[in-house]
């Protein structure tokens, strides 16, 4: 009978890759915003990143121009407040997220399709794969968009999702976040993340978390609590702003 996999375990493996990456940078390798890969003790990543070079397409915007297209009229008033598309109020805590989409710059990127989707505040998700035996919420599909605007601003009013198990190790938690969604001008450049909120204590034991081994990174995915985009006696308010590329960049899924 095979040993379980224990958090312990889960935790040591992280702490070698973090030392390893500690070393390195001492030594004279540079920072990195985005993880390997294969991150071990992310069990299912090595599993799931190509495992041989990618082929190069010889006319990749023939692509692009094939492909599906959106704009403003595909983008209804409501579909960025996720806690008014159903007839009822959703259960949990409201909270409104907001911030910026910018290039390397710090310039604006405008017009930008954000998605976000995300489970509910008792950590399940609107999806017939997610059998966790928590209660589903006929009032929250956790799913939601909007197009930034002229600043790259974005905005959602959502609920806060809760922690969920997943079957990465024995007691496995994944940390409340929400997903966003990036698609650039066209589906094909999607870029896709995840925004954690402040002073989880889960952070240390999340191998995907964790995955991003610099420190300046990994923070870089956590929301700020802002008291002013709290409204009275409603919502309380996050700030994050998504940084596409550079040295200041946020961890894009599947790195670059």
């Amino acid at each position: 009978m095979a040993t379980p996999l224990t958090q312990g375990r889960i935790s040591a493996e992280t702490a070698e890759r973090r030392e390893a990456y500690a070393k390195a940078v001492a030594a004279g390798a540079p920072e990195r915003s985005h993880p390997d890969r294969g991150y071990a003790p992310y069990r299912s990543s090595v599993l799931r990143h190509p495992g041989k070079p990618l082929v190069a397409l010889h006319d990749p915007e023939a692509v692009e121009l094939s492909g599906p297209v959106f704009g403003v009229t595909d983008v209804t008033a409501l579909d960025h407040d996720l806690t008014r598309q159903h007839q009822g109020e959703p259960l949990g805590e409201r909270i409104r997220v907001t911030g910026r989409v910018l290039d390397r710059d710090g310039r604006p990127v405008r017009g930008q399709l954000v998605e976000v989707w995300q489970a509910n505040a008792s950590g399940r998700y609107a999806h017939q794969r997610d059998d966790h035996p928590a209660p589903l919420d006929p009032n929250f599909t956790g799913v939601g968009r909007c197009l930034t605007d002229d600043r790259g601003a974005y905005e959602f009013v959502t609920v806060k999702p809760g922690a969920y198990p997943w079957r990465n190790h024995l007691n496995a938690w994944r940390p409340a976040h929400i997903h966003f969604s990036l698609f650039g001008n066209a589906f094909t450049q999607r870029l896709i993340t995840q925004m954690y909120f402040p002073g989880d204590p889960l952070f240390a034991y999340d191998p995907i978390l964790q995955s991003v081994t610099d420190d300046s990174a990994r923070r870089r995915l956590v929301a700020t609590y802002d008291h002013d985009l709290s409204t009275p006696e409603w919502s309380l308010g996050y700030r994050w702003d998504i940084v596409l590329d550079g040295p200041a960049a946020t961890w894009i899924e599947e790195g670059r």
